[in-house]
């Protein structure tokens, strides 16, 4: 190989690391405990038949796809739901999200 095609290479490698580091520190940043000011209430709400998917679950696994060298189709799956990044997109696709990065590296 020549010094070009390495070098090229290595700047490839760089930025996919840069991206895995990325989304790393953006699952660490949601896991940050947050204060709550409202008063304890003992008033159950109904359980949604349909378990909510969270920001921080669609985080986690995007990033560890991610960081098994998928990151070039982490940003499809993110994009195809109308984002540029995570937080764009709208919470409603988050679930169907969830399904598309689980069956990346499966192809």
């Amino acid at each position: 190989m020549s010094k070009i095609k390495l070098l090229l290479d290595v700047v490839s490698d760089m930025r996919s690391l840069a991206d895995s580091i990325q989304a790393v520190a953006d699952v660490m940043a949601g896991n940050e405990p947050v204060e709550t000011k409202e008063p304890t209430s003992t008033v159950k709400e109904p359980e949604p038949n349909k378990k909510e998917i969270t920001l921080e679950e669609v985080r986690a696994k995007l990033a560890e796809k991610s960081q098994a060298g998928l990151t070039a189709q982490v940003r499809e799956i993110i994009q195809k739901y109308g984002g540029s990044k995570l937080s764009e997109v709208d919470p409603s696709y988050y679930a169907d999200m969830l399904k598309d990065a689980e069956g990346l590296g499966n192809e």
